[in-house]
């Protein structure tokens, strides 16, 4: 394999592999959190209680899959060495498997909601499986000098494609016939039956367009890993020998391995805010379509705003710090959230048939909706800047000449443990009953974290290297 070290600008390949990010991350915004799995929850099984502890369930489980198997598929995919056609089977599979969700009907009817659960966990795992691949292919397409900028490339792609997918079902299936606005079809497109909730069901087909074509590229244009000549079985078994000698030659940095276990608990906090944010938003407030299209739009646009303000802060104050004022956010806009449906404002009681409407739009319109929008707006923000974060953090507490081998902990460490939180909330939901206490062990975890978070040592801000002649980066 060659690659590039010094290129003046980034080539095709690099955009291509970066487009490819475009055309995946759909799957999480549209499927996942905003609209699919919230239309499962409220109008297929028809109780927000017990699809919360489903969906838990179903996460639960493929969490504790890609634990086992996403570290050896790296692991086994490094010693064999092509990536593309591991790829290529992972997206074969995850295309119809997301298009097939078209059949999830409300009413009894099309998929069962086991198969429905089934279907949705066996997507996740697909998804972190193509994250491994995809990643695993960003030095042979941007070279070692352009890979941060090819990265970042990938997230802004992830984002916009995302929001742009948003918006067009927003005015192409969910506004038509809300709003009499010129701009605004009269009817939604293709003919869709709102009535048996396709503009849902459409949702699902779409992303799968979206990461068919986000692959195309990439498979042409990105050039691939030569073949080492290992085969499967040898290559399953030098793979396991490089995850072990990978956890030993980590022994001995007391606040790199302490870090690590934080991380494994506040990540899954974080995954949890994300899973079940759609979820939460559609059993306590009551919204569809409309309102969580609208709702992921404007989360989208404030988690931009998280990646900035998690470069000043690292800047600022040190990741540490950062990083510990981030999960308080994350913590408090959780909390509020938690106490703010239709009947409470903030744990404050809050009567709608006594409380006009604050202004008369399609959505958001009452003061607890309203509320909610906060709480999501705060936690976009601190959720992106933690993520932002906790990478930075590993480059203070590692020698520089391991970073390689703690990024590869660092990926293990944020899958180890991700069916836990999806566990407890799907516990937590069964044996109360209800959907705010189902969702408070997300901030246990967040606070657990964020305690062991405590325990490394040092202020970790980057040093003028007029001051002690040292500079970590």
């Amino acid at each position: 394999m060659t690659i590039t070290t010094s290129p003046t600008r980034l080539g095709r390949a690099a955009w291509c592999w970066a487009l490819f990010q475009g055309g995946r991350d759909p799957f999480v915004i549209l499927v996942t959190i905003y609209v699919f799995v919230p239309y499962l929850v409220t109008s297929v099984i028809a109780d927000p209680v017990h699809g919360q502890a489903l969906v838990a369930g179903g996460a639960k489980y493929a969490g504790w899959i890609v634990a086992l198997t996403a570290p050896l598929l790296g692991a086994v995919v490094d010693r064999m060495g092509p990536r593309k056609p591991w790829l290529a089977a992972t997206v074969a599979l995850m295309a119809p498997l997301m298009a097939a969700l078209w059949w999830a009907k409300p009413g009894g009817v099309g998929l069962g909601v086991g198969t429905i659960i089934a279907m949705l966990a066996a997507l996740s795992v697909f998804f972190a499986y193509t994250e491994t691949l995809h990643n695993a292919l960003l030095l042979p397409a941007a070279g070692m000098r352009r890979a941060g900028s090819a990265s970042g490339l990938a997230l802004a792609f992830g984002n916009f494609v995302s929001v742009a997918m948003l918006a067009f079902v927003l005015w192409g299936f969910a506004l038509p016939g809300q709003v009499a606005w010129g701009f605004v079809p009269a009817a939604p497109l293709f003919g869709l039956d709102v009535a048996t909730h396709q503009q849902d069901r459409i949702v699902p087909v779409l992303a799968a367009l979206a990461l068919v074509l986000g692959t195309l590229p990439l498979m042409a244009f990105v050039p691939d890993v030569g073949s080492n000549g290992v085969r499967l079985g040898a290559a399953i078994r030098l793979g396991l020998a490089d995850l072990k000698a990978l956890v030993l030659e980590a022994r001995g940095h007391r606040d790199a391995l302490v870090y690590l276990g934080a991380r494994m608990l506040f990540t899954d906090g974080l995954t949890g805010i994300l899973i079940f944010t759609g979820v939460y938003a559609a059993g306590a407030m009551g919204w569809h379509t409309l309102e969580l299209l609208a709702y992921g739009m404007i989360l989208c646009v404030f988690a931009v705003s998280g990646g900035l303000l998690a470069g000043w802060l690292d800047q600022t104050i040190g990741p540490k710090r950062a990083l510990t004022a981030e999960i308080c956010g994350v913590v408090a806009s959780q909390l509020l959230s938690l106490g703010n449906t239709k009947s409470l404002l903030f744990y404050q009681p809050f009567e709608t048939l006594t409380h006009a409407p604050i202004w008369s739009g399609p959505m958001f319109r009452t003061a607890p909706e309203l509320g909610l929008l906060a709480c999501g707006m705060l936690g976009a923000v601190t959720v992106t800047a933690a993520y932002a974060s906790s990478r930075t953090m590993l480059t203070r507490v590692v020698p520089a000449h391991k970073v390689g081998i703690f990024f590869g902990l660092f990926v293990i460490a944020g899958t180890a443990t991700m069916w836990l939180g999806p566990l407890l909330v799907q516990v937590a939901t069964a044996t109360t009953g209800s959907q705010r206490a189902g969702l408070l062990p997300i901030s246990g975890l967040l606070v657990a974290g964020l305690i062991v978070l405590q325990l490394v040592r040092g202020d970790l801000r980057v040093q003028d290297p007029v001051d002690d002649g040292v500079s970590i980066a």
